[in-house]
């Protein structure tokens, strides 16, 4: 079995009247990435703070392991920081050079010293702000802060990272390389939990993604899984030439009585009233299928052999991010149409 290496337990926070955060109950294992996904106020930045002891929670407690030993309360174990490092929301740093701030957080999270130097030298040729090195971080762009702020994080060489929207204020480049960098900080074994609202860099990176809503967790499973759940799985198909419009109904019948037994049987109408579609803009099939991988291969089977004459497929593949986006939306309305319910039985007993 994997490693436990870090346990939210009935997480709570309340401001005022206000409950932010209520009752999450969360385990990362060792090595894994797990996306944080949620709509603006959701609770994401709330847990991200709770987790670096900048908020200290009602109830509830973070459970997290150092070195071999049992899992421990955050709050008990000050050598936990020292074993993380943080991006906490848009990054405001002190009035000096990125040298020095890097130096002052290396040595603040205790790193050898005869290798900070060189550590503050790799990640600044990485992220392309060597030039800058002795340049004041006032004078630098919202990108150029957050790539700083993203260094920080990681100068000490933690085990666990921790990053809240790490992709704000990046141009598209810069968010392709923080990806390529977060790939391979998984390949070394590390730790890795993000916030974002950015739906396709989560999808890409992230083992597990945990969707949250009004601060409570309403789902936590892989993309895969989760659409499973919400029988949200789909396959596109773009073909070589358009459908002619005179063809199409009767392509979309041979293909919908041709496919049957590998297509949704049970469609959520909110998602589609039919489980075969084609777009004459994007000159393709979307097929919403039972989600088995032996399914996918054979419908792939039966477009090429049987329906060669009517068109050719260039591209078929299973879509992790309009997967997610569905099953973000799906699982949100579902959150909101239960707490409306909710409010209106108890109005009704008022």
């Amino acid at each position: 079995m994997s490693e436990t290496i870090i346990k939210l337990e009935n997480l709570t926070k309340k401001f005022g009247n206000f409950t932010a955060v209520k009752q999450i109950n969360l385990e990362v294992c060792k090595g894994e990435t797990i996306g944080l996904v949620g709509p603006n106020g959701a609770g994401k930045t709330t847990t991200i703070k709770m987790m670096a002891k900048i908020l200290r929670p009602n109830e509830g407690r973070i459970l997290i392991k150092i070195n071999s030993g049992d899992l421990q309360d955050l709050h008990d174990v000050s050598a936990a920081l020292s074993k993380t490092g943080f991006l906490i929301d848009i990054p405001n740093f002190y009035n000096m050079t990125a040298y020095q701030l890097l130096r002052y957080f290396a040595k603040l999270q205790h790193y050898p010293k005869d290798k900070i130097n060189d550590r503050i030298d790799e990640l600044l040729t990485f992220f392309k702000l060597s030039e800058w090195k002795y340049k004041n971080v006032k004078t630098f762009s919202k990108g150029m802060t957050q790539k700083i702020g993203i260094i920080q994080a990681l100068i000490h060489d933690p085990d666990i990272i921790v990053l809240d929207e790490p992709q704000t204020g990046l141009d598209p480049l810069a968010r392709i390389e923080i990806r390529k960098f977060l790939r391979e900080l998984q390949t070394m074994g590390k730790t890795i939990f993000i916030a974002s609202h950015m739906l396709y860099e989560i999808s890409e990176i992230c083992d597990k993604i945990a969707l949250i809503n009004h601060g409570e967790i309403i789902g936590f499973d892989t993309v895969e899984n989760l659409a499973i759940t919400l029988k949200a799985n789909e396959l596109n198909c773009v073909v070589l030439e358009p459908i002619e419009p005179k063809n199409l109904a009767t392509i979309l019948e041979r293909l919908t009585n041709r496919l049957q037994s590998y297509l949704d049987q049970d469609l959520d109408p909110r998602i589609s009233k039919i489980p075969i579609k084609y777009s004459q803009d994007n000159q393709g099939f979307k097929f919403y299928f039972d989600g088995k991988k032996e399914s996918k291969v054979e419908i792939l089977k039966v477009l090429i052999k049987e329906f060669e004459t009517d068109f050719s497929v260039i591209s078929y593949i299973q879509p992790r991010t309009s997967q997610l986006e569905r099953v973000y939306i799906e699982m949100v309305s579902m959150d909101d149409q239960a707490i409306e319910t909710k409010l209106n039985r108890e109005e009704g007993n008022l």
